[in-house]
């Protein structure tokens, strides 16, 4: 079993994991990157990015991330392709058990392991991702203008996501399960006044429907959760928004998080309840959610985590020198 320390490292390899390597590699802090189960995150099943600044032309998530990468390698980051699968952060250096069974140790640790889109599991769901299956409405809602667009949830993310769409597309269908929505009342009453959404209660989703080449969706078949009856209705895309899981299982018992689920930070900051232990990105961030707010987070876990190591070492000079 080999062991690799670091000042810093980082569990994680989308925006926020990257763009805290370039920051942390440029102070000479040669921190160390932990891929995970899904290099590049979310942003790797997503097609056209128009959101992210400094492109003036869509650009592909997979090969976005890519340069991420290579620029945060060409600063001086050492990626690892590996899946951290423990976690013991009850002293310093906090200590990390890889699947392969490298132990990682490091005097500080930025968690970035972001969050996954909650599906509804369908396989139909899996073929047309990106295809006009999408997850977040920011991200890809500027595709559907003047078009027709699903929206499935009932949620606060549903209801916002069905009125930031309305603005967008011609027509807005909420699928929902049950005969009452979740969200909060003030989102529920804009939901009911706009005269562009339409609302399907106590339906499902049986399959999305499409074809064609390039192939895309051409609609959806719903089930009836009273009679079990199905209907289909044309659309052109779907928006699956039953909410967002975010990756905190090595850390949830060690950790605080928010109610939500979320790892929690101190206000302004990247700071966990544990010293040391900064997060960013889609790991504790439940409101924004993209690409470039990842990456903000990101450069504040790294300064955060400068500071930190400075001011310990400064105070490990001084007890010595005493």
């Amino acid at each position: 079993m080999s062991t690799e320390h670091s000042k810093l490292l980082i569990v994680g390899s989308g925006p926020a994991g990257y763009t805290a390597a370039v920051y942390a590699a440029r102070a000479m802090i040669e921190p160390t990157l932990v891929a995970g189960i899904q290099p590049g995150g979310q942003l790797t099943i997503t097609t056209d990015v128009e959101n992210y600044p400094g492109f003036a032309d869509p650009v592909m998530g997979p090969w976005l991330m890519e340069q991420m990468q290579k620029q945060a390698e060409n600063v001086g980051t050492k990626i690892i392709y590996d899946t951290i699968v423990k976690a013991d952060l009850s002293e310093r250096p906090f200590r990390l058990e890889a699947d392969s069974g490298t132990v990682f140790t490091a005097d500080t640790l930025v968690i970035a392991t972001g969050a996954q889109a909650r599906w509804l599991g369908l396989s139909s769901e899996q073929d047309y991702m990106g295809a006009g299956v999408s997850a977040c409405a920011t991200c890809d809602g500027f595709f559907y203008r003047n078009r027709e667009v699903v929206v499935v949830g009932g949620g606060n993310t549903a209801v916002e996501e069905a009125l930031y769409l309305a603005n967008l597309a011609s027509k807005v269908t909420l699928v929902h399960r049950r005969d009452s929505l979740r969200a909060e009342k003030i989102l529920q009453d804009r939901l009911f006044q706009n005269p562009k959404i339409e609302v399907i209660w106590d339906h499902q989703v049986d399959e999305i429907l499409g074809g064609g080449v390039p192939k895309a969706v051409t609609g959806v078949r719903l089930k009836s959760t009273k009679t079990g009856e199905l209907q289909e209705i044309s659309t052109d895309g779907v928006f699956i928004a039953i909410g967002h899981a975010p990756s905190v299982e090595l850390f949830k018992d060690q950790l605080t998080l928010k109610p939500n689920g979320y790892l929690e930070t101190a206000p302004d900051s990247t700071r966990t309840s544990i010293p040391g232990v900064f997060a960013a990105g889609d790991v504790t961030d439940d409101i924004y959610r993209q690409a470039v707010t990842a990456a903000g987070m990101g450069c504040m876990a790294a300064l955060e985590a400068e500071k930190f190591l400075a001011e310990h070492e400064t105070a490990s000079t001084q007890q010595a020198a005493e």
